[in-house]
């Protein structure tokens, strides 16, 4: 990577938003024995009553999504079974206005017993609407249906997604915009960016992919001193290999595999050697065969069809479950204008990085010619594309680099929130310290040393108060980064960064997040790489009845 030296001082913030000496804890981390009576149940009064104040167009947009198997083309001829929303993916965009409401009837249709839901991605909306089994409702059983229903009040770039095991890693997914009858922006068009890693198929499914993934980097390393390799002298819990693996291909193709330890489980997904400065070392677990922008592949890429001299807003998505983006365009700088649906202070920028589940809006003014969109898998050498067309020109390889993607890089960190949507300053009425903790070693991914149990979701609650002004300090122990996503809720960056529901916490580093209780019931916190979430990076933010 170049130009380290003229990048050093944005890459230092992005872990240490907010950090410094922690705050005593102020009614902790929640604890045992809470007793699930003392929580608001998610279609309790509390909920009922957050929703009445919510404002409301009036307006019902009706939609059926059905889930179910499809073969979808991913374009070069790369045409894979997955699972699918109305057998495409990414699914048709839904399109509100603020305060309208959504009537989404899920049909379930996947195979066999398999179950699943919605989740409605950064939308603040009623706790029993936000699909999130078994803690705000039943998951949807297959050859069922259910309902939701809901007011979305704040404008901004949303998407929805199933919250059932590792479906996120599937096809079944789409953009959910929430349109700002009053925009302030001025612009002339407008484009959907969708971010995704892509395996589901082609080499495995998500299921096999964290069953192998479960195993651990222990037992790969058992297995590599019983053949003679070297293993790396320090822990592996980040499995942040490089130069210790000797004589091994990291360059190996999709379907390569290592014999397991018991000689029975190809090491046929886990990704090494891939490490990034901007993730503060270790950049994924997951190896990908393609990386898509908008489904499809870089060697037939989507293209959008403008004018020169046009601004168009780009709303980007990262649907992906393991890879974070480092995006540019290339001849074009980037105007950031929102993250996560919230408005920041304008910043211009060569390129900025998206986690998994994060969202920025930008906007461009279009050169003359073809120019490359280009979605640079962070750390492990490989990208998506899309391009840009406003007049003649030659299309740009597959494998481009344009050189923003070497320039000014931004992070959330150094963004700050736009003054209207700034919180007040108020006192912080508790703090709780969120721990992430485990490991590749043995895959024990946790919050506070706890995996979250699925059998009982309102053990270990982090317990909150309705109208508390909340604080929370993300302590990432671990050596891998985590994009720590937050239900029902969006929080401030320390005290004038930009209001997130999701963020980039870096290893060995402590992010610091504000917000406002005013959302009762039973929200997910959770880490927004999906493998790492499903082993158990999860909690239950929980409001006292």
């Amino acid at each position: 990577m170049k130009n380290i030296n003229r990048r050093s001082l944005l890459l230092a913030g992005l872990g240490a938003a907010g950090a410094g000496a922690l705050a005593a804890c102020g009614g902790g981390s929640g604890g045992h024995g809470s007793g699930t009576k003392a929580l608001v149940s998610p279609s309790g009064a509390a909920v009922a009553a957050a929703e009445k104040k919510r404002t409301s167009t009036g307006r019902t947009h009706k939609l059926t999504l059905t889930a179910a198997p499809a073969m979808i083309d991913l374009g070069g001829g790369v045409m894979p079974r997955t699972w699918a929303f109305g057998g495409r993916t990414p699914s048709k965009e839904v399109r509100l206005s603020v305060g309208d409401t959504l009537a989404a009837e899920l049909s379930n249709q996947l195979p066999g017993k398999t179950t699943t839901s919605i989740h409605w991605h950064g939308i603040a909306l009623r706790n029993d609407m936000d699909g999130v089994p078994p803690l705000t409702q039943a998951a949807v059983r297959a050859g069922s249906n259910f309902a939701y229903r809901f007011t979305a009040d704040a404008p901004g770039t949303y998407f929805f997604h199933p919250h059932v095991g590792v479906q996120l890693d599937r096809g079944l997914y789409a953009p959910l915009i929430v349109e700002d009858p009053k925009e302030p922006l001025a612009y002339d068009d407008e484009w959907v960016v969708l971010l995704d890693d892509w395996v589901d198929g082609l080499t495995g499914t998500p299921d096999e992919v964290f069953a192998e993934l479960k195993h651990g980097m222990g037992a790969m390393g058992d297995h590599m001193d019983m053949a003679g390799t070297p293993s790396p002298s320090s822990s592996m819990d980040g499995h942040d290999m490089g130069g210790d693996m000797g004589g091994m291909d990291m360059g190996a193709s999709p379907s390569a595999s290592t014999a397991s330890p018991s000689g029975d489980m190809p090491m046929k997904f886990m990704l090494m050697g891939a490490t990034s400065k901007l993730l503060g070392g270790d950049a994924g677990d997951v190896k990908y065969p393609h990386h898509l922008i908008n489904g499809r592949v870089a060697t037939d890429p989507d293209v959008y069809a403008g004018k020169p001299g046009r601004k168009v807003r780009l709303r980007i998505i990262n649907a992906g479950s393991d890879t974070a983006y480092r995006v540019a365009l290339g001849d074009h700088k980037l105007t950031i204008t929102h993250t996560d649906g919230y408005p920041v202070q304008h910043q211009e920028v060569d390129a900025l990085l998206v986690g998994m589940g994060e969202r920025y809006d930008i906007l461009v003014t279009l050169g003359d010619g073809v120019f490359p969109l280009v979605a640079l898998a962070e750390g492990k050498k490989t990208n998506g594309l899309a391009l840009m067309r406003t007049g003649s020109g030659s299309v740009p390889s597959a494998t481009v680099r344009p050189k923003e993607l070497d320039g000014m890089i931004m992070t959330a960190s150094q963004l700050r929130a736009a003054d209207d949507v700034r919180l007040t300053s108020a006192k912080t009425d508790v703090t709780h310290q969120i721990k992430l903790t485990g490991g590749m070693e043995k895959y024990n991914w946790a919050i506070n040393g706890r995996p979250f149990d699925m059998t009982d979701p309102q053990a270990n609650p982090i317990l909150l108060q309705e109208g508390q002004r909340v604080r929370l300090d993300f302590v990432n122990n671990t050596d891998m980064w985590h994009p720590m996503h937050l239900h029902g809720h969006t929080y401030q960056l320390g005290s004038s960064g930009p209001r997130k529901d999701t963020t980039i916490v870096l290893p060995k580093k402590t992010v610091s997040v504000f917000f406002d209780a005013d959302n009762p019931g039973q929200w997910m916190l959770h880490c927004h790489n999906a493998y790492h979430g499903e082993a158990g990076m999860m909690a239950n933010v929980a409001y006292r009845a």
